[in-house]
């Protein structure tokens, strides 16, 4: 079999091979015996130095099924007869006051021995009043009896091994797969929490959750031997708001999509749960992502070589041969970005290793776009304002219908197949590209095509609609990185979602939302509906905006008339439990429109406050930003020539899709760079090498030394090479013009790199003009 990891220890042939030599050695012995002979022969202990035979014991029973090893059957086992403990907890009508105060002091309890007193009374409130019973619990785990010394016990919570793979919370710690195989016994779950329902008593939920994380460390230690720096917990979002959770100070991180612990097949059988967490220190995040038990010594960092160890070099993908790959792929692709993989990469070892790398286990989108995301952080950092537009675009594979698990994405279920993308991509408030927040990557299912009229019977976590609010969680968890910047998530029409909406309203310190409105709500009060009520007042003013040529009709400049209010959406009858929201509307139309061209009409939504012309119209502009991710679209399909790699199957083309996604960021970053950063040295963002390569070949001289021309000469020099001929009615290049050029330059630059050791400078030195 394929070499595992069970329980920190890696499993091969040659283990099973030890394991049976055991078992054979000691016929008739029990699992318990055999488990703690096989744990003593393979040293396989817990941090406290205990033998890991729970773990074995369950490796055995695997492998027994599954025919990898022969066991002696096991006897049938009646069972202990458990005491009963009958726990009474007092009612409010036995005490004067239910305050908090008259239940102090309230302390926790440490339930020790399963056996204990202790143990059978917090299994007998458990099942009595939890709706998920006492357990079993998985892992390591604590047990607490909530006492008041005036009242008895009151309840109880367990803490426990954490979830495997959570996407939300995973996003959030920001580590690889490699690292949460190695961390993750360092998260914790709080996975039992009860207060008895007669106690309904401010604040006492919220006060033992502060008891519990104060003493958890300690305790944690104390039984297992290590700390623990994260504490998870999953809250119902149909039982429970996790208001004392939200009290108690823990963070939540996203939700969970529906299919529970044991859904290996993808069926969506659980419920949708609300993911908290909490930091047992400052550094919680950085400890699980680098990896270290205890405290590390400082380590200077060491400044990324070039742009692709700044994107992709802290990805950890459990082997330095593929982080390394990585990085090379990363370059030929940018170096090349028409090109297919063997053209790329030029020679057959190379091009053969990059096909491996892409059908490589450990090779999935979400861990090949850590390191991005963190990067795209830190440009955000240093904004006051960011926006984040989202959209779906899709991916045609139709010309290569061999290719594996793709879904229908046209009208018709037999007709295009292909991928559907949907992404979140940051921009200035100048249009400059920073980077990708989010990317979401699905096959539609073919035997669920053309059951549109069942959609509205089901809630929004299983609709494809959700990427809105997947890639909004994103933005916030982005936000919460970034706390001094005001993160802005936009969305076209198909984002007018009332989920949508309340979710940006849950949190005041989240993201802003902007949305271009589809619908004509009906307003809460008896007011009329959206457009009408919005329509009804005067203009607050004009305000002219530049519209980009859109197929046959040319670009052109529209003038807008301005309005805006504040109001109040009535949730659709099937929405009721989302309650009225309230937000602020502008409406832009647009006055003395040529013939033949609709007039503009704009509605939009926001959670941002609207309360003047000036703040109207600053709405107005960052929508307007909403078409560069349409820009990057094209970048990607035309410029990466994603829809013509030939992969074999979805998950590889996803893979390949990451680092493709990346280098079309990066082309699309210089072409908006040179504009917003025009005088700064082109040193910023190319080698030496690129910009000397070039100026040689633009100048037709040498140019071994002198002063780099500017980020705006060089990208117009780049272009150049692109057919940009930069006339005066040419304006500045865009991307195609720029991925044309960087095509042709990486072969300007290896010549040069060959023949700068031969080359003299001119007898006469004279200047030379950048274009």
């Amino acid at each position: 079999m394929a070499g595992v990891t069970v329980g920190g220890q890696r499993i091969d042939d040659k283990i099973i091979a030890r394991m049976q030599g055991i078992i054979d050695d000691n016929p008739g012995a029990k699992r318990g015996a055999l488990s703690r002979q096989i744990c003593e022969g393979l040293k396989w202990r817990s941090r406290n130095g205990r033998l890991k035979e729970v773990s074995c014991r369950k490796l055995l029973s695997r492998l027994h099924r599954e025919g990898k090893i022969r066991l002696s059957e096991t006897q049938p086992f009646g069972g202990r007869r458990k005491a009963r403990i009958d726990f009474e907890p007092v009612l409010p009508e036995a005490v004067s006051s239910s305050g908090l105060q008259d239940l102090q002091p309230v302390a926790l309890v440490l339930v020790g021995s399963a056996e204990g007193e202790a143990s059978r009374i917090w299994n007998d409130v458990m099942d009595r009043y939890h709706y998920l019973g006492s357990g079993p619990l998985c892992g390591a785990q604590l047990r607490y009896l909530i006492r008041s010394e005036k009242h008895g016990w009151i309840g109880g919570l367990s803490f426990s091994g954490a979830a495997w793979s959570v996407q939300a919370r995973d996003q959030w710690i920001g580590w690889s797969r490699r690292l949460r195989e190695k961390n993750l016994n360092q998260v914790v779950a709080n996975s039992r929490f009860l207060i008895v329902p007669q106690w309904k008593v401010p604040h006492l939920a919220s006060h033992v959750l502060g008891l519990a994380v104060k003493r958890l460390r300690a305790d944690w230690r104390g039984r297992y031997g290590y700390e623990p720096v994260l504490v998870e917990t999953f809250i119902e979002k149909e039982r429970f708001e996790g208001t004392c959770y939200r009290a108690a100070n823990w963070i939540q991180v996203g939700e969970t999509q529906g299919r529970g612990r044991q859904d290996a097949a993808h069926c969506r059988r659980s419920s949708i749960k609300r993911i908290f967490v909490y930091p047992l220190g400052r550094r919680a995040r950085e400890r699980l992502c680098e990896g270290g038990m205890g405290p590390k010594v400082a380590v200077r960092k060491r400044e990324p070589e070039d742009w692709a160890e700044a994107e992709f070099g802290s990805v950890d993908l459990g082997d330095q041969r593929l982080n390394r790959r990585l990085l090379e792929i990363a370059r030929d692709f940018y170096a090349r970005p028409l090109a297919q993989i063997p053209q790329a990469c030029q020679t057959r070892a190379r091009t053969k290793a990059t096909y491996r790398f892409f059908k490589h286990p450990s090779t999935n989108m979400d861990d090949l776009m850590v390191a991005h995301r963190k990067s795209t952080c830190e440009r955000i950092a240093a904004k006051k304002i960011v926006l984040c537009p989202q959209d779906t675009t899709s991916l045609n594979y139709s010309t290569h219908p061999a290719t594996e698990n793709l879904g229908p994405i046209g009208p018709a279920k037999d007709g295009v197949i292909g991928l559907i993308v949907h992404d979140t991509l940051a921009f200035s408030v100048e249009g400059t590209p920073l980077g990708l927040l989010d990317v979401q990557c699905w096959a539609r299912d073919g035997e669920e095509f053309g059951k549109r009229n069942r959609c509205k019977q089901r809630p929004i976590e299983e609709k494809e609609s959700y990427k809105w609010l997947r890639s909004f969680q994103s933005v916030a968890e982005a936000q919460r990185q970034c706390p001094d910047t005001m993160l802005v998530s936009m969305g076209d029409r198909e984002a007018d979602i009332y989920e949508l909406f309340h979710l940006a309203l849950q949190d005041l310190k989240g993201p802003r939302l902007l949305v271009r409105a589809e619908y004509d709500r009906l307003l809460e009060d008896g007011q009329g509906h959206l457009r009408s009520v919005v329509a009804a007042p005067p203009e607050a003013g004009i305000q002219e905006i530049h519209v980009p040529r859109r197929r046959a009709v040319a670009a052109r400049v529209a003038r807008l008339a301005i309005r805006f209010a504040e109001v109040t959406l009535k949730p659709p009858k099937d929405k009721s439990k989302y309650g009225p929201l309230k937000l602020w509307a502008v409406l832009a139309q647009e006055i003395e429109a040529p013939k033949d061209v609709g007039p503009l009409c704009w509605m939009l939504l926001t959670t941002c406050p609207v309360t003047n012309f000036d703040e109207a119209t600053e709405k107005l502009a960052w929508y307007t930003k909403r078409w560069g991710i349409e820009i990057y679209h094209r970048t990607l399909k035309s410029g990466c020539q994603i829809e013509q790699r030939q992969l074999g199957d979805a998950d590889t083309i996803e893979a390949c899709l990451a680092i493709d996604m990346v280098v079309a960021w990066r082309v699309y970053h210089l072409t908006k760079l040179g504009r917003e950063v025009p005088d700064v040295p082109c040193t910023v963002f190319c080698e030496e090498d690129e910009w000397k390569a070039l100026a040689t070949f633009i100048s037709q001289r040498p140019v071994l030394e002198g002063t780099p021309p500017t980020l705006h000469q060089y990208t117009r020099m780049l272009a150049s090479l692109g057919r940009f001929l930069g006339r005066k009615g040419d304006g500045e290049p865009g991307t195609k013009s720029i991925w044309l050029g960087q095509q042709r330059l990486d072969d300007f630059k290896l010549a040069w790199k060959l023949l700068v050791p031969h080359l003299r400078p001119p007898p006469v030195p004279g200047a030379y003009s950048y274009g």
